[in-house]
């Protein structure tokens, strides 16, 4: 039935979303209007008015109005191979990649100085804490040095409310309140170099929050995908580097267990 309508440039997506925010999003029933025969469908009532206000801003003139480039978000939970399969389309349609945790992590990381999160959390080692206490002893460091320290690397670690929110995320799986998702989310649809190229977004969006976000914000995606794998196919791939880890840190452990005794032999001499 819909076909047989003579509808407007943009189709069934409304033409003031095109033009505003360079996004596809599909016009409502309910949301329509007509304009020199054609009819155009509309996201929201407001859109609407402002067609009809300058309706001539809105429609194709002398040559027919550019569709958005291809925005793609992946989705799947954490080992399901998104961040390959997302290299492998960007490279072929030549569109951005965005890994989302990682450029997270890219946000905090000039204060943190390591990525944060379960999955980069060692166990910690005590006999590492030990030796810089009984290195002190046996060469007699100075207090005030050592204070001084202590307070120049808590400044550095300082981070802001948006950087706390972050690592919240990151270490506790906490929401990313909606302003701090605005100064990240919105420029990949509104501002350049993401906006004329595309990308595709892997990660993104994570919970049903943050999927409200995205259309309460009017940022569609062309497509979204989501890939499902089986748990014995998770295991077979994070399982051999997570042990190759685990046996390095154990044998650094043992190392630094060695160089303890040592150092415990040598105040005692």
């Amino acid at each position: 039935k819909e076909k047989k309508r003579h509808m407007g440039d943009t189709k069934h997506f409304c033409p003031v979303s095109l033009k505003e925010n360079f996004v596809l999003y599909p016009g409502l029933y309910e949301h329509a209007a007509k304009y020199q025969e054609k009819l155009y469908y509309f996201s929201t009532s407001e859109c609407r008015e402002k067609f009809l206000k300058n309706p001539e801003e809105y429609v194709a003139h002398n040559e027919p109005i550019q569709a958005p480039p291809l925005r793609v978000c992946l989705l799947g939970t954490h080992g399901a191979g998104k961040t390959t399969c997302a290299r492998q389309i960007a490279n072929k349609l030549g569109i951005f990649h965005i890994q989302f945790e990682e450029y997270l992590q890219e946000l905090i990381l000039p204060k943190t100085k390591r990525k944060v999160g379960p999955h980069f959390n060692e166990e910690p080692e005590d006999d590492d804490n030990k030796m810089p206490i009984l290195s002190q002893e046996l060469e007699d460091f100075s207090q005030t040095v050592t204070k001084t320290e202590t307070e120049r690397i808590r400044e550095e670690v300082e981070l802001t409310d948006e950087e706390e929110a972050i690592r919240a995320n990151l270490t506790d799986n906490e929401a990313l309140p909606p302003e701090v998702l605005d100064n990240i989310v919105d420029d990949w649809w509104k501002k350049e170099p993401f906006r004329s190229t595309g990308f595709i977004l892997d990660g993104f969006p994570r919970t049903v929050a943050e999927a409200q976000y995205m259309s309460d914000r009017g940022l569609c995606p062309d497509v979204a995908v989501y890939i499902q794998v089986e748990e014995s196919d998770v295991l077979a791939r994070l399982f051999p580097p997570r042990l190759k880890k685990w046996k390095e840190r154990q044998y650094k452990k043992m190392e630094n267990k060695k160089k303890l005794k040592d150092l415990k032999e040598k105040i005692k001499v």
